[in-house]
């Protein structure tokens, strides 16, 4: 069982074929191998043209990118949304979204994101 970032590892260095049968095609997530290779100014021209072309079959998708990328060593983090304590606190106390909750936060003065922490307070240590 292929892993996500297995098919990565092989379209960047390894250039092994990794899609061998059905079930192997079907382990295949073309959003994450596009989204890992659209960090690199040299991938990030063939990423998109991948997000142009979503609806091709899985198979030629990995074949087109095992072929044209050049082998190189290309690794990085994920780049995750920063967790703020005082946006979970709107987001739990209003029941907002993420963005509704943001434009909520800009408005409120830090007595009053004191007092919502108190009353959201669940106990404990």
């Amino acid at each position: 069982m292929n892993k996500p970032f297995d098919y990565v590892t092989a379209i960047n260095d390894s250039k092994k074929n990794l899609i061998v049968d059905d079930v192997t095609e079907k382990q295949y997530q073309s959003f994450l191998t596009n989204r890992q290779l659209s960090y690199f100014r040299d991938t990030v021209h063939v990423a998109n043209i991948m997000n142009h072309y979503h609806h091709i079959d899985s198979k030629l998708q990995f074949d087109f990118l095992l072929n044209i990328v050049r082998k190189r060593k290309r690794f990085s983090k994920w780049i995750k949304a920063d967790v703020s304590e005082d946006l979970d606190a709107v987001k739990e106390y209003y029941g907002y979204s993420n963005e509704k909750a943001r434009v909520a936060l800009s408005l409120l003065n830090p007595d009053q994101l004191k007092l919502i922490k108190k009353r959201i307070s669940k106990g404990g240590k």
